[in-house]
């Protein structure tokens, strides 16, 4: 019946996979600036949140993975902590760090981390951070 159809509805929205937000949805800066890149991780597990760079039209790169516990993130091929970080503000608040934005950093950054009652991989809707020149106004 449809009363029976609302309560089953209802019960399995409860093992929907957790939501990850990511905010600013767009970000702009300019070359040598610092970059925080936010991800919410709606309910607090014991695992990694995860950081990924994809290019348009390229295969994601793995960043690093960072856990609220600890000190520092462990990175992927190519990324290290000269210019990259993550840190936590609570346990499920992370955050994701360039120290200084590059043009080369414009991508597309999305966080991820696994979600033990739906038993998946979930991701954030990403962040398309676009890395500007710098222009400098000067007196002639």
């Amino acid at each position: 019946t449809f009363h029976s159809c609302i309560s089953l509805c209802v019960l399995t929205d409860v093992d929907a996979a957790k939501v990850l937000t990511q905010t600013p949805a767009v970000h702009t800066v300019s070359t040598g600036q610092e970059v925080v890149l936010n991800c919410n991780i709606q309910r607090p597990e014991n695992y990694y949140v995860y950081w990924y760079k994809q290019v348009p039209g390229k295969t994601p790169q793995y960043i690093l993975r960072f856990y609220h516990e600890h000190s520092s993130p462990s990175f992927g091929t190519g990324f290290s902590s000269d210019r990259f970080n993550s840190k936590s503000s609570s346990n499920i608040d992370y955050q994701f760090i360039i120290k200084r934005a590059e043009a080369g950093d414009s991508a597309v950054y999305y966080c991820q981390t696994w979600d033990d009652s739906a038993k998946e991989n979930v991701f954030g809707q990403g962040t398309k951070l676009i890395v500007t020149g710098k222009y400098f106004l000067t007196d002639h």
